[in-house]
């Protein structure tokens, strides 16, 4: 590949400039969450972030447009999460089984992403009704992209309610279990018995689902 000539004298390389970009958002968002866990999100400010991160407040709210989203920084991968699961599940294997194989190995490392984001971070979103208004979002927008999943797996209708049925089935374990995680968290449990007792919990909640979704959309 030949070397880009049409860039001006001194400028940043793309590949450079997508970097600094990661770093400073990655940059603004962890001094946003060390304030709102050592003061409380709604008593903290943009402002306040900016003096943190030593930016502007305008590239602060450049990255963010909404406060909360400083907060919680992995959205996407939260919300299509479970849709990937299903889209990617191995050959013969039911929505019901990739899913409970996917909670499995994430309680089993501990992932932040599946609630074990320590009892500090679960403390804030606890403790500021506009992080839990958003938790709850994002676990509705997660079943909505499941149910797309699901659908498009199995070829049904685009009026067929059993898509949307099995996601709020599947997606209300996983809700369940998110909040037991967080719950076990907030009362002084370490990551290693929050995962012990949920992997016996999870292994119980996703058998109940079992006579109805062992079988659907078994590749």
């Amino acid at each position: 590949m030949g070397t880009d000539t049409t860039a001006e004298p001194g400028a940043m390389p793309s590949g450079l400039r997508e970097t600094k970009k990661r770093e400073t958002r990655r940059l603004i968002s962890d001094r946003a969450t060390q304030l709102f866990i050592e003061q409380g999100f709604e008593r903290t400010t943009i402002a306040e972030i900016a003096d943190a991160a030593r930016v502007a407040k305008k590239t602060v709210t450049n990255y963010f447009p909404r406060k909360e989203d400083m907060a919680l920084d992995h959205q996407e991968e939260f919300v299509q999460g479970l849709a990937q699961v299903v889209a990617t599940r191995e050959p013969g294997e039911s929505a019901l089984a990739a899913l409970r194989r996917s909670f499995l190995t994430a309680v089993a490392a501990q992932d932040p992403v599946a609630g074990f984001a320590g009892p500090e971070f679960s403390r804030m979103i606890a403790e500021s009704p506009t992080l839990s208004v958003c938790l709850r979002g994002l676990h509705d927008r997660r079943e909505d992209a499941l149910a797309s999943a699901l659908a498009e797996t199995t070829g049904a209708a685009a009026d067929d309610v059993t898509p949307h049925a099995a996601a709020a089935l599947l997606g209300g374990v996983h809700r369940v279990l998110f909040g037991r995680i967080q719950d076990l968290t907030l009362a002084g449990r370490t990551n290693p018995e929050v995962a012990s007792v949920v992997e016996m919990e999870a292994i119980r909640a996703f058998d109940l689902l079992e006579p109805s979704l062992g079988e659907y959309a078994r590749t």
